[in-house]
């Protein structure tokens, strides 16, 4: 499984982005794929994540930090996960990762248990 991330870029306090993650390759009947960010010189942190079940499914989950302001969202028939951030504040300013999770059934933060990972995307929000 490959996973290609792309949308970041600069955008001002309170504005909108929206990062796209395509899968390609062998996935699950069930599986689950996220977004973390890593901000300068912080570590890695969970923002969303989402449960994909073949033609149905949906279920997300949020960090406290971004609830509210995004959504995580995806189309299956394109194996594609959505981050549509709103409302953006310089403290949003890291690497964007997505990740996928082949045996995901439960909706979790946990870094560890994603096996695929993408490339990353930088977002920088200025003040």
């Amino acid at each position: 499984v490959q996973l290609q991330a792309s949308g970041g870029g600069l955008v001002q306090a309170g504005g909108s982005l929206r990062l796209s993650c395509a899968a390609s390759g062998r996935t699950s009947s069930s599986y689950l794929m996220g977004w973390f960010r890593a901000a300068p010189g912080k570590e890695r942190e969970f923002v969303a994540t989402i449960r994909t079940i073949r033609w149905s499914g949906g279920d997300t989950y949020y960090a406290d930090s971004v609830k509210g302001r995004f959504t995580i969202s995806r189309d299956n028939a394109k194996n594609t996960v959505y981050l549509q951030m709103n409302n953006l504040s310089p403290e949003d300013t890291a690497v964007y990762y997505c990740a996928l999770d082949m045996s995901g059934h439960v909706l979790h933060s946990n870094p560890d248990k994603y096996e695929y990972w993408g490339q990353g995307t930088l977002v920088t929000v200025s003040s």
